[in-house]
C-alpha cells in the first residue's frame, strides 16, 4: 500500500474510535474507510477488527476504571459473546467478496438508522430480577456476538439498546458492560480472522494506533457529557460514507 491508503484510514479510524466510545457504531466509520482504501471485504473486515480491537481496549478500561459495569451481569455476557462471535466470524469466512459487498450495502442504512436512534436514558427496573436481567444479557450478547464476528458495525447500539430497552439497565452501568462484552466479541473474531491470514497488518496498526487515540479522548468526553458535540459529526460522516461506498461498488 503507498500512503494514499493511509490518508484515508488514519483520520476516519481515529474519528471512528472518537464516536463509537461515546454512542456506539464507530465500526459503521471504520470499515468502510479500509474499503475505500482499496482492501477486499475478507481484508477489511478481518484489518477492521485488529483495529477495531485494540481501540476497544482503551475505552473499556477508562469504563472500568470508574466502575461503570456489573460483574454479575457482565461475566455471563462475556461467555456468550466469546461464543457468538466465534460462529460468526468462522461463517463469514465462508461467504464470498460478491455476497459480503451486498450484505453491507444492506445492512449499513439499517445499522445507521439504530445508531441515530434517539438513547433516552432508562432508569434501572427494580422489578426485574438479576436471573432474569443475566438470562436477556446473555441472550442478547450471544447473538449480537454472532453478527458481530460476521459483520461488526453497530454493535455497540445493539448491546446498547439491548441491555437499557429489553434488559432495563440504567445507561451508564449499561454502557460499561456492553464494552466489557462488545472487547470480547472482538477479540473472538480477531483471533479467528489472525489464523485465516486475512489481516493487513500495516493499516491495521495505522488505523488501531488512530482508533486508540479516539476511543480515550471520546471515553473521556463520556464523562463530562459530551456526546450532544458528536452527535452531528456522527450524522454527517455516516451521510457521506454511505454515499460513496454505493459509488464504489
Amino acid at each position: 500500500m503507498n500512503f494514499i491508503p493511509f490518508l484515508i484510514i488514519c483520520p476516519l479510524t481515529f474519528l471512528a474510535g472518537l464516536v463509537d466510545s461515546i454512542a456506539g457504531g464507530g465500526g459503521l466509520i471504520s470499515l468502510p474507510a479500509f474499503l475505500l482504501a482499496g482492501l477486499p471485504p475478507h481484508n477489511a473486515l478481518a484489518t477492521n477488527k485488529l483495529s477495531s480491537s485494540i481501540g476497544t481496549t482503551a475505552s473499556t478500561v477508562r469504563y472500568c476504571k470508574h466502575g461503570y459495569f456489573d460483574r454479575l451481569i457482565a461475566i455471563p455476557g462475556i461467555l456468550c459473546a466469546l461464543a457468538g462471535s466465534t460462529c460468526g466470524s468462522h461463517l463469514v469466512l465462508l461467504t464470498s467478496d460478491v455476497i459480503l459487498k451486498k450484505i453491507m450495502l444492506v445492512v449499513l442504512p439499517v445499522v445507521a438508522v439504530c445508531v441515530l436512534t434517539d438513547k433516552k436514558e432508562i432508569r434501572h427496573d427494580t422489578s426485574f430480577s438479576l436471573r432474569k436481567r443475566m438470562a436477556i444479557v446473555s441472550v442478547c450478547a450471544f447473538l449480537i456476538g454472532i453478527y458481530d464476528g460476521f459483520y461488526g458495525p453497530g454493535t455497540g447500539t445493539f448491546l446498547l439498546l439491548s441491555l437499557t430497552r429489553l434488559a432495563h439497565m440504567d445507561i451508564r452501568t449499561a454502557s460499561g458492560n456492553v464494552k466489557l462484552i462488545n472487547l470480547s466479541s472482538n477479540i473472538a473474531a480477531l483471533f479467528t480472522f489472525l489464523c485465516s491470514g486475512y489481516i493487513l497488518y500495516a493499516p491495521g496498526l495505522a488505523g488501531a494506533a488512530f482508533c486508540l487515540a479516539g476511543h480515550y479522548i471520546g471515553s473521556g468526553m463520556v464523562m463530562k457529557n459530551g456526546t450532544k458535540i458528536v452527535r452531528p459529526i456522527i450524522i454527517v460522516v455516516l451521510i457521506l460514507l454511505f454515499i460513496k461506498v454505493i459509488s464504489g461498488n
